[in-house]
């Protein structure tokens, strides 16, 4: 049987357990919380495997382990940018989340202000930095396609697209937040499992001598020595003071974007209480940490074993370094069938990861939609829970929709790099706002709504107008050079243009209400009164 077979075999295994799981789950979706919040019913321990399936993306399995196996230390940047951002989501956020809100993340920041304006913005800002997160998934799915099936044409890899994208609108519209965590958490399993795997066939290969390792990764890489040392990829000579300030730009959005993301900021709201939300953090920690680590090994692992011009040669970006490895690891230990076999398994397991992904951003998406805009903007709080879940499944297809087209657009991007222009939206827009409203006691609409629209729109301005969208080869558009701003990333400027538009218009509207700050305060650091907010 050969590798394409046996991939999607175990593939169709995982689609047909998962859509059980699904169908199952929908039995149990009788009100908005169970199909928005997953009935409040989740351990910490579940919610911890399912917040390290959500985060643990296609960008984290193969695009970072394509970054390392390119570019060596540069690539690993990524990987302690994504673990220390749990830190600042731990400590100033998870808690108070959970215990100030009910199913999005509108819900805290409109608790003490006029809520159209502010529940306008907060859902605006979720579905764009859902889409672009989307976008990275989809694109992985292309690139594993034409990995596993030989597929070299862009109609090829646009069709497998537009497959994962009807799969996602599945699980959401019929799941809702319970399919999707049951999914999310047996794909944990399956890709930690998966990654192990493979790092200890690699580590073995080498008696365990991590240095071996790295010392045949740099023969192998073409770069030698240069290749275990910074400045391979960032803030590199040719790219003069911009490059150390993109630099710098990348490491901000890694770390403050979590705490900023849509589709992790709801996972809070599964658990039954705040103690909980903050020990399913700490799961997630531990979790996500591990498999950062095993990363290392993979990218390393690819550049030693298949070299960086064969991992180029199949995908300019490096997207396919992870499977690529897997295959050369075990035709090296087992001979053909082995190889063809564990390439098999960790394929349809980067799938797995894709599928629980872009449900968990096209469910924060939609749920944004109907919750924050058609029930509170639109209908202004008249509407059914039945009409509003309807209105959430709708807008999963729309959502869905965009995200495939755009995902056809971008094929030609690494997958960590189109993730971290999604962090540094989130950054820029969410977390200002979140802050904000958690811990200034002045804060009010008029700065909510500024620190939002101020951070994404400046954020999504520079992004247009650099490298990423025109002006080389890998752009977005190829053939036209309208690009101005310098960096590939735009949180350097873009966050700190959110936070203080969100401080200049707050200090310039008189609004302030302290009696509902004050309960807001108590409620998110003690939790009164959270119980009652999130059954009724």
């Amino acid at each position: 049987m050969s590798h394409t077979t046996l991939a999607t075999v175990l593939f169709l295994l995982f689609v047909i357990g998962t859509l059980a799981i699904t169908f199952w789950a929908s039995r149990q979706n009788k009100t908005a919380a169970d199909y928005y919040a997953g009935g409040r019913a989740f351990s910490a321990a579940q919610n911890g495997l399912a917040i390290g399936g959500d985060y643990m993306s296609a960008a984290s399995f193969l695009g970072i382990a394509g970054l390392i196996a390119l570019y060596g230390y540069d690539g690993f940047l990524y990987s302690i940018g994504f673990l220390v951002a749990w830190l600042v989501a731990l400590l100033l956020v998870a808690e108070l989340m959970r215990n100030s809100g009910k199913y999005t993340m509108a819900d805290v920041l409109a608790f003490r202000m006029s809520p159209r304006p502010v529940r306008t913005a907060a859902g605006v800002s979720t579905i764009v930095v859902s889409i672009f997160y989307l976008l990275a998934q989809m694109v992985g799915a292309g690139a594993l396609v034409g990995l596993l099936l030989g597929i070299t044409s862009d109609s090829g890899k646009a069709l497998t697209i537009v497959g994962v994208g009807i799969l996602m609108i599945v699980y959401v519209v019929v799941g809702g937040m319970k399919g999707t965590t049951w999914v999310q958490i047996v794909k944990a399993v399956l890709l930690m499992g998966g990654a192990t795997l493979v790092t200890l066939l690699v580590l073995g290969k080498y008696g365990f001598n991590v240095s071996g390792l790295l010392g045949e990764a740099a023969a192998q890489s073409g770069k030698g020595a240069a290749f275990l040392e910074p400045n391979l990829r960032y803030a590199t000579e040719a790219q003069g003071i911009w490059g150390k300030f993109d630099l710098i730009s990348l490491g901000l959005a890694l770390v403050l974007g979590t705490a900023g993301l849509p589709h992790i900021l709801i996972r809070f709201y599964t658990v039954p209480t705040a103690k909980d939300a903050r020990k399913s953090v700490l799961w997630g920690i531990g979790i996500i940490g591990t498999f950062y680590l095993l990363t290392l090994v993979l990218g390393f692992g690819a550049a030693a074993m298949v070299g960086s011009e064969a991992i180029r040669a199949e995908n300019a970006a490096g997207n396919t370094a992870a499977p690529q490895l897997a295959l050369a690891i075990g035709e090296a230990i087992f001979g053909d069938v082995g190889g063809t076999i564990l390439l098999a398994i960790i394929a349809a397991v980067a799938f797995a990861t894709i599928l629980a992904v872009v449900a968990g951003l096209t469910l924060a998406s939609s749920s944004s939609f109907a919750h924050d805009l058609y029930a509170h903007v639109f209908k202004r709080g008249n509407v059914t829970e039945k009409q509003e879940i309807l209105v959430a499944r709708v807008s999963a297809f729309v959502i869905g929709a965009v995200a495939i087209g755009l995902g056809i657009l971008a094929q030609a991007q690494n997958v960590a790099f189109l993730v971290a222009l999604a962090f540094a939206i989130a950054a820029s827009g969410n977390l200002p706002a979140i802050l904000y409203s958690l811990f200034w006691k002045r804060f009010n609409t008029a700065g909510a709504v500024a620190s939002i629209y101020g951070g994404l729109v400046s954020a999504l301005v520079l992004v247009i107008f650099s490298p990423v969208v025109s002006g080389r080869p890998t752009s977005l558009i190829k053939d036209m050079d309208f690009h101005w701003f310098p960096m590939e990333n735009p949180g350097l400027f873009s966050i700190p243009i959110g936070f203080l538009c969100g401080y200049i218009a707050t200090r310039m509207s008189k609004e302030y209400n302290e009696s509902k700050y004050a309960e807001m305060e108590v409620r998110s650091l003690t939790g009164v009164g959270a119980e009652k907010a999130s059954t009724h």
